[in-house]
């Protein structure tokens, strides 16, 4: 790989990939600069460099309300970007997502959307439950209800078509940490259910921030009997994939914390799946979170990416032909050496 004269723009955020991205600049000599995408001349900033690379988070309001623009604005061929415009542009928009992968014939978990109460009111009276009802955004399985019957469904609806939703559940962030705590028992666990009680209280300015979700229904049918998801996170010709095991007494996989990576248990449809919606969506990179429905994979939801701390003890990828690398990796230094590739072979 030729990484002379090249120069890549880094937007940092701690806790998040561009950690391990300058730490791969630095280890293999690649020239790069730190920059402010929230900075009014970032356009002009950008003028010498070969690429950005920019991992934005759902709960940051400014992020939300600027980034897919910027990266749909610079992603054109003679500039570089990641995520770019396909990867990123339906990223913490489970709606969106639904129209995405339904124009493409992915086998989506049978998803609804309603945009009036009447119309949202008319299918709950007619339709089976349970459902699983879920606000546009948010992450680790915040936002997401089980509606068991009618009469909740209705009282939901009623809600969403008023005074609508927090957009950052606070009681259910707070109902994660003390899971974790009951499940770990350790004092970092109790700690954060301390830290829970007081953001609970006084919410993060940055949560604040965020609008309410209201005047929509997003649902899905209930998948029965998963006792665990399946995480297939794709980059470029690369997949890690996990296990994530259900939490005691819920039908969420999101967030537990129990997981494993032991390939065998891994159905290779996912694995295949994730490869062929990922090329037809013509993505840099698309997490995956599946279930299986009497032994047929269906997507959940899809991401550009996945949390950085997903990925730590990944023993292997898969590639493209669904055989195995056992490797240590970062799912980090794929991304970076992808869109390194990308400058070569625009040049040459």
């Amino acid at each position: 790989m030729q990484t002379k004269n090249i120069l890549i723009a880094i937007h940092h955020i701690k806790a998040s990939y561009s950690t391990k991205w300058i730490e791969y600049c630095k280890d293999n000599g690649i020239s790069y600069k730190l920059v402010n995408c929230y900075e009014s001349d970032i356009v002009e900033q950008l003028k010498d460099c070969d690429a950005l690379l920019w991992n934005w988070n759902q709960s940051n309001y400014k992020a939300q309300l600027f980034a897919r623009g910027l990266m749909t604005a610079l992603d054109r061929d003679d500039f570089i970007v990641y995520p770019n415009s396909n990867s990123g542009w339906h990223y913490d928009d489970k709606v969106g997502q639904k129209y995405l992968l339904e124009s493409i014939n992915a086998p989506l978990v049978k998803s609804y959307a309603f945009y009036d109460k009447a119309s949202a009111l008319e299918w709950a009276n007619c339709t089976e439950f349970p459902k699983v009802f879920k606000l546009r955004n948010g992450a680790g399985s915040h936002n997401v209800q089980l509606i068991k019957d009618k009469s909740r469904a209705i009282k939901y609806i009623n809600q969403a078509f008023a005074k609508g939703f927090q957009a950052n559940h606070r009681s259910g962030v707070f109902k994660d940490r003390w899971w974790h705590f009951q499940r770990d028992k350790t004092l970092s666990s109790f700690l954060n259910v301390s830290r829970g009680i007081f953001r609970f209280i006084f919410p993060h300015k940055k949560n604040r921030e965020l609008p309410r979700e209201r005047n929509y229904i997003y649902a899905q049918d209930f998948i029965p009997n998963c006792d665990h998801d399946i995480r297939v996170f794709v980059i470029g010709n690369r997949a890690v994939t996990k296990k994530r095991m259900v939490r005691d007494g819920d039908f969420r996989a999101s967030g537990s914390g129990r997981m494993t990576w032991d390939i065998k248990q891994i159905p290779t449809e996912c694995v295949q799946i994730a490869f062929q919606t990922t090329e037809k969506l013509g993505a840099q990179s698309v997490a995956f979170d599946f279930v299986m429905d009497n032994g047929i994979p269906k997507i959940v939801e899809i991401s550009y990416a996945a949390s950085e701390k997903g990925f730590p003890d990944c023993p292997g990828y898969w590639n493209r032909d669904l055989s195995w690398t056992k490797t240590p990796l970062r799912v980090e230094y794929f991304i970076i050496e992808d869109v390194l590739d990308a400058i070569e072979h625009q040049r040459y």
